[in-house]
């Protein structure tokens, strides 16, 4: 695996190479998003075992970007994060909330691009509400498939899994464009999520990939299953928890349930393939930009915990991965360490696609890092929120530096507030709140945390989130400890 390339060479690099020549048609651009994938589950990412050659060809001819990140970490609000440009906090869209508003939507990077002339498509797990005909001021085409149940059966009587239907209609959105208008097709796997209305088999995984990993046996995951005890009590009681018994608290279910899951992101990956053999088919392939990225890390298993929501590192980091045909192919195969986000996908798309970032995004564009023009503004942290209202999800905010990580669970505190090291405590075991040592480091991120807080919409209140939906606070059952 390569190593990364410090900022000074791969700017010098780009400056030398000239990525993009500025009399290139504008191009098109495909979004494949995955559904609860931790950024180590590529085998490009140097995963032992699970297989996406697909997305490690994308990697090998363009750039894997090895710290990403989400700014939430739940499907709904990420996804409006993805289509707005936009934090959580500004957005104020996420499960439970009315729909993201109309001038927020009128925003959207398919509502720019359609405006400016492209020609917009929509394939997928769309996870959001964007209003009354929200979605018809995006895309040309919207076509959302959503599991529950993963096998669907056709008119025929046959059925056909999920995922490979995404990738039919993903190929047939492109076989409907032509080189006369650039077009921007938005794939939304609803894998690798597990089909949570079905106890026993949580991950149901295409005919294609019937065998694949039976023989491996499944390490135990990155940290100690025992870590959960070591957190303050409403962690115990929280989602993942409860979810952990529902997948992993068995030696038999872990195995079981973890070669599923990754035969679910390998049929995904397979499906990418079949898109962007069809584009290269169609002769679209020398000038369609692909963005490959999850909409949130997971757990699996680690600390205990099943999902994502919280802080630690396997919730917030995902897999993201650009490939833009027309930059120097002496420049593929780059793994770049600067901290990207979900923010970023939206503003990246709509600079590719009209040549400026829109003045109401918060985030950055990425494909600077395969030009001439690499911004002094990159950041050197960013802030992480998760607000949805939900007895058994606590609500938290925080900030995650280079070296330090900050997270307050506001509703749960003095106990839950956590300073983390990842120099000296890479897996986050440790809580350094207490420890006179990093007393300055605490004030300073406290402090970075409410200055960040406040730039995206200040305080969380009834008067910042006047419409959400509002729970009775339940305590879950306690179980038997895992």
């Amino acid at each position: 695996m390569r190593r990364p390339l410090p900022y000074a060479v791969l700017l010098a690099t780009c400056v030398l190479l000239g990525a993009v020549t500025a009399d290139e048609s504008r191009p098109s651009i495909i979004f494949f998003l995955s559904d609860d994938h931790r950024a180590d589950f590529l085998s490009c990412a140097g995963h032992p075992i699970v297989k996406t050659p697909s997305i490690d060809s994308l990697a090998e001819r363009g750039i894997r970007f090895k710290n990403a990140f989400v700014t939430t970490s739940i499907c709904a609000a990420s996804r409006a994060t993805l289509l707005t440009g936009l934090w959580e906090r500004s957005h104020k869209y996420t499960f439970g909330t009315p729909p993201i508003a109309d001038k927020i939507v009128a925003e959207t990077y398919p509502v720019l691009l359609r405006k400016a002339g492209y020609r917009t498509g929509f394939v997928g797990k769309f996870g959001v509400n964007a209003g009354q005909g929200g979605t018809g001021k995006m895309f040309d085409s919207f076509v959302p498939l959503n599991r529950n149940p993963y096998w669907k059966k056709l008119p025929d009587g046959s059925r056909r899994h999920l995922t490979d239907l995404t990738g039919d209609k993903a190929i047939e959105f492109v076989q409907s464009c032509s080189k006369d208008k650039p077009f921007c097709l938005s794939v939304s796997f609803n894998a690798a999520h597990a089909e949570d209305s079905d106890k026993k088999d949580h991950f149901p995984w295409p005919d294609a990939e019937d065998g694949l990993y039976e023989d491996i046996t499944i390490p135990p995951p990155w940290v100690r299953t025992d870590f959960w005890k070591e957190l303050p009590e409403f962690f115990h009681t929280a989602m993942h928890r409860d979810r952990w018994f529902w997948r992993w608290d068995t030696e038999e279910k872990y195995q079981k349930n973890v070669k599923a899951y990754y035969r679910m992101l390998t049929g995904l990956d397979r499906n990418i393939g079949r898109v962007l053999e069809e584009v290269n088919k169609r002769g679209f392939g020398d000038n369609t930009v692909v963005i490959f990225m999850g909409d949130n890390g997971y757990y699996k298993g680690s600390r205990g915990f099943a999902g994502k929501w919280s802080h630690f590192e396997e919730s917030l980091r995902v897999p993201l991965v650009m490939y833009d045909p027309r930059v120097a192919a002496v420049n593929g195969g780059r793994v770049v360490d600067v901290m990207t986000l979900n923010v970023d996908v939206p503003a990246t798309i709509t600079k590719l696609a009209t040549g400026q970032v829109p003045a109401s995004y918060q985030g950055f564009d990425m494909s600077l890092w395969c030009n001439a023009e690499v911004s002094a503004r990159w950041r050197s942290d960013f802030f992480c929120e998760h607000l949805m209202e939900r007895f058994d999800i606590p609500k938290w905010e925080g900030v995650r530096g280079q070296r330090y990580v900050y997270a307050r669970y506001f509703e749960n505190l003095p106990e839950g507030e956590f300073l983390h090291d990842l120099e000296k405590d890479p897996k986050q075991l440790k809580n350094f709140v207490k420890d006179a040592a990093y007393a300055d480091v605490l004030a300073e991120m406290r402090k970075r945390c409410d200055q960040l807080r406040d730039q995206y919409g200040g305080e969380y209140s009834l008067q910042n989130f006047p419409n959400v939906r509002r729970q009775q606070k339940r305590t879950p059952k306690k179980k038997k400890a895992g």
